[in-house]
C-alpha cells in the first residue's frame, strides 16, 4: 500500500470526469497478514517486509493463538531465512511451516485479502500521508475480520481446504 491510489473504474455525472488528487510520495505501507480458519490477523511494516518482522510477526502470532500453528507461506526469500528458521527451530515444533510451490500466489488465501482490499476497500483513496493511509487500512481491515463469510471466500477462492 502506499500513498498513491488504486485506480478502480467508478462512475460520474455525464460530462464530468472525475480526478483523482494525491501527493506524489512513494511511502510504502506493507501489511503482513496471517489467515485461519475463521479470522485473520494483521501488522503494518513501513517499507519492504525485514526478516526482524517476520520474527516479530511469528512471535505475537503465536502468543496471540497460544497454541501450535502451522504456517503456509509462498516463496518470499525472508521466509526462508536463516533467521527466521533459527526462531522457528526455536520454537520447539511449536510452530510448523509449509512451502507453497513456487510461482503460484493464486493458492496463497492471504493474497486476496490485499486483492479484496485493493479493489473494494480501498479503491481511489487518496490520502495525504502514510499515516492517514495507515489508519483508514486500519479500519478497513478490523472490519473484515469480523466478516466469516468473506474469509471462507479467500480460503474457497484459493482452493486449500481448512
Amino acid at each position: 500500500m502506499s500513498e498513491r491510489p488504486t485506480r478502480i473504474k467508478t462512475w460520474a455525472p455525464k460530462g464530468c470526469t472525475p480526478v483523482l488528487r494525491y501527493s506524489f510520495n512513494w511511502k510504502q505501507l506493507t501489511v503482513i497478514a496471517a489467515l485461519g480458519a475463521r479470522r485473520f490477523y494483521f501488522r503494518f511494516v513501513y517499507g519492504p517486509i525485514r526478516k526482524p518482522d517476520l520474527v516479530h510477526f511469528l512471535h505475537t502470532l503465536y502468543r496471540t493463538i497460544g497454541q501450535k500453528l502451522m504456517v503456509v507461506w509462498d516463496g518470499l526469500p525472508q521466509h526462508r531465512s536463516r533467521q527466521v528458521a533459527d526462531y522457528l527451530h526455536s520454537s520447539r515444533g511449536k510452530i510448523i511451516v509449509k512451502y507453497l510451490p513456487g510461482y503460484a500466489p493464486e493458492l496463497n488465501p492471504s493474497e486476496y485479502i490485499g486483492t479484496y482490499m485493493k479493489q473494494r476497500e480501498l479503491g481511489n483513496l487518496c490520502r495525504d500521508t502514510i499515516g492517514e493511509v495507515r489508519t483508514f487500512i486500519s479500519r478497513r481491515l478490523k472490519s473484515m475480520q469480523r466478516r466469516i463469510n468473506l474469509i471462507a471466500s479467500f480460503w474457497k477462492q484459493s482452493g486449500l481446504t481448512i
